[in-house]
């Protein structure tokens, strides 16, 4: 059996489309937000908040954002400061990759991507095929295990951690500290939340002054060695400051685990909810990077992401002021039915499928390829080895609206 598609009733879509606000969300949300996103499409796609913010929730409207960086910048200074004020949040939010303009964003990009080429990518998967058959063997000897944490978890921490070469008995603190630090992302986030990220942020920091300074002692290889490649690496003629560098440390860390954490894990949920899909993929292992591809577009691991208008300009119908902040829901775009025929349905076969899950343009994730190999060993290779697997009881989302993923799966296999 395959999940009926929650279609809401007219009059109700009307009333969920106009009483949508980001900053009051509920329960029923945060489950499944793809009947508010489908109101929002059918009722008010270019959704005014009542900050003045704008929610967009066509596909073609996300992408022509993506498409134009220049009067939809990616800065956060003006954005973040009366969420975060001085604070190591705020810090790290507006000097991180992903919350920048070039040419900050350029110089980092350029560093980055030269340690994740074709090549480079190529020469991780068999370490990669090795660490994902030995989580599965013990899974296999426990007949057991949860998803995420045995898991989807387990994986980008030891990828990213080999990328930057973090030693092995280094890397316990790094989930929780990701974990913190996104979770203050949320558009509304708790004291709780903002104090647990300013504290992941400032030990973070810590911890890679430290380790920054060991390697300028002793450098790796810069074409393997990311954290080397930023230390010494020079754009332009112009190197990384030390909080640029820091920063972007952190937010490689952050970035390569959470999200890829999550497409393993909401992909092997999926597949478990779509049976007949999964005993295709059984049947057909070659569908494995089609199947990928559609995990990344049904359950987009990020389902939010953020811009600022720098002139006035126009979406649609839509006037746009300079200033206006602007939400792209990364989500509903990937189940637009102007883009992608029968969007509510699972399938692996799906052909196009020109998702919008690694973004669009200059901002597309410049570890897309990393992630993509990440998620295909670890999903084909699970799928194979247990093919009949079932999950136990009911899976714990993690109740965050950017982030879509879960905290607990219990898993049964054989």
């Amino acid at each position: 059996m395959c999940p009926e598609p929650q279609v809401p009733a007219s009059g109700h879509a009307s009333e969920l489309a106009r009483d949508f606000d980001l900053r009051r969300l509920n329960a029923a949300f945060y489950a499944d937000p793809y009947p508010v996103y489908d109101a929002l499409r059918t009722f008010e796609p270019i959704k005014r908040m009542p900050d003045g913010s704008l929610f967009l929730t066509r596909y073609r409207d996300v992408q022509a954002v993506y498409r134009d960086p220049k009067t939809f910048s990616s800065d956060k200074t003006v954005e973040f400061k009366p969420k975060y004020g001085d604070s190591p949040l705020y810090e790290h939010h507006t000097t991180s990759l992903v919350f920048n303009d070039p040419p900050l964003h350029t110089r980092v990009r350029k560093l980055i991507a030269g340690a994740l080429t074709a090549r480079a990518i190529a020469a991780m998967e068999p370490d990669l095929e090795r660490l994902v058959d030995g989580l599965l063997d013990r899974a296999a000897e426990r007949g057991a295990l949860d998803l995420i944490s045995d898991f989807a978890a387990a994986i980008p921490v030891e990828i990213i951690g080999n990328l930057l070469a973090v030693p092995h008995d280094e890397r316990a603190p790094l989930r929780d500290w990701s974990l913190a630090i996104l979770g203050a992302l949320e558009p509304a986030p708790s004291a709780a939340q903002l104090e647990r990220g300013n504290r992941a942020v400032t030990e973070f920091v810590d911890y890679l002054k430290d380790l920054v300074a060991r390697r300028r002692r002793a450098p790796g290889d810069p074409q393997h060695d990311v954290l080397t490649r930023l230390i010494v690496g020079e754009v332009d003629g112009e190197r990384l400051s030390e909080t640029e560098l820091l920063q972007n440390c952190v937010f490689i860390l952050n970035a390569g685990h959470e999200t890829t954490t999550n497409l393993i894990g909401n992909g092997l949920v999926t597949l478990a909810q779509w049976p007949d899909e999964r005993a295709l993929l059984v049947r057909e292992p070659g569908l494995i990077e089609s199947a990928v591809e559609e995990c990344l577009r049904f359950e987009s691991s990020n389902q939010l992401g953020n811009r600022i208008a720098t002139a006035d300009t126009a979406l649609g119908d839509v006037t746009v002021a300079r200033g206006t902040l602007i939400t792209l829901c990364i989500g509903a775009a990937n189940r637009d039915p102007e883009q992608f025929d029968a969007p509510e349905r699972f399938s692996l076969r799906r052909a196009p499928n020109r998702h919008l899950a690694f973004g669009f343009g200059i901002h597309q994730c410049a570890g897309l390829s990393l992630a993509r190999l990440e998620a295909r060993i670890a999903i084909g290779r699970f799928v194979e080895r247990f093919p009949e697997y079932r999950i136990e009881g009911e899976p714990v989302r993690g109740g965050r609206a950017r982030f879509r993923g879960y905290t607990a799966v219990q898993c049964e296999v054989r």
